[in-house]
């Protein structure tokens, strides 16, 4: 094996979900990064490896990991990443000691497995040519609502964390603002016991999150539909507004096309014909 950081997922809630190779490469690690040394190697004792080292890696300790890892690549050794569960950097710390390693031109191999967020998206129903990932909302300001205000309008299917503490609130934040007959689902509990995809209008959910649900949550937000295109009307109205500040037929057409959202040719025709 050449040096390297590995970033190796890990099971979300069903040790069946560790892969052969994330095992291989955990067994072979000089040094496993971890959020918890506790609940890794409570992960490491039931997948039967013994791991040489175990340092803490979390969101304050992250930046002050990254020359040691350094060091052990540079001598030859693979560091491997791992998070409480799931892919590490995924809502989870990572992401600035993967960015150093590679800055610092070392290899960074991924060993993919278990993702909540796409467990969740794949069984939603929803489309998934286009998605986003939203991650944790903040907590609440205008941040929050402006967050809120682009979900309200994002066209593609949204992922979303969130604490069975705070998902009433946030389904109701998502009623005001998307309207409650916007389809979503639930993604409770993933790859554990008591795994459920709760369906239906966010009014729907909303009233179900009354019955206070525990566990891992994934809020999957089915995308806005496509606003209705302008008619001539809007659009003659626009055009008289460009032309009467001072543009050209063409420019006009130009310019209202772009902004409504409409083709060129729609807009030039409805100039010489308004």
């Amino acid at each position: 094996m050449t040096p390297a950081l590995v970033i190796v997922a890990t099971p979300i809630g069903n040790m069946g979900d560790l892969s052969p190779r994330a095992v291989e490469e955990l067994a072979a690690a000089a040094l496993v990064c971890c959020e918890d040394t506790r609940r890794t190697g409570r992960l490491l004792s039931r997948a039967g490896v013994q791991a040489r080292a175990l340092r803490r890696v979390d969101a304050h300790t992250e930046g002050a990991a990254s020359a040691a890892v350094l060091e052990l690549i540079a001598a030859g050794r693979r560091v491997v990443l791992v998070s409480d569960s799931g892919t590490p950097g995924v809502s989870d710390p990572g992401r600035h000691l993967v960015a150093a390693v590679a800055q610092a031109g070392c290899e960074v191999v991924v060993v993919p497995g278990p993702t909540a967020a796409i467990a969740a998206l794949v069984g939603s129903g929803f489309a998934i040519d286009r998605f986003c990932f939203e991650g944790f909302l903040p907590r609440r300001g205008r941040e929050r609502a402006s967050r809120l205000e682009q979900l309200a309008a994002e066209q593609r299917t949204c992922v979303l964390y969130e604490s069975p503490k705070r998902i009433a609130a946030t389904l109701a934040d998502l009623v005001v603002c998307c309207g409650g007959e916007r389809q979503a689902v639930v993604a409770r509990e993933l790859t554990k016991l008591h795994e459920e995809f709760v369906r239906g209008s966010l009014h729907e959910l909303l009233e179900w999150s009354a019955a206070e649900p525990k566990g891992e949550i994934v809020l999957v937000l089915e995308g806005a539909p496509e606003p209705p295109e302008p008619d001539d009307e809007t659009i003659v109205a626009a055009l008289d507004l460009a032309l009467a500040q001072g543009l050209g037929s063409r420019d006009a057409a130009a310019s209202v096309a772009a902004d409504l959202g409409v083709s060129k040719r729609r807009a030039y025709d409805l100039v010489h014909h308004r």
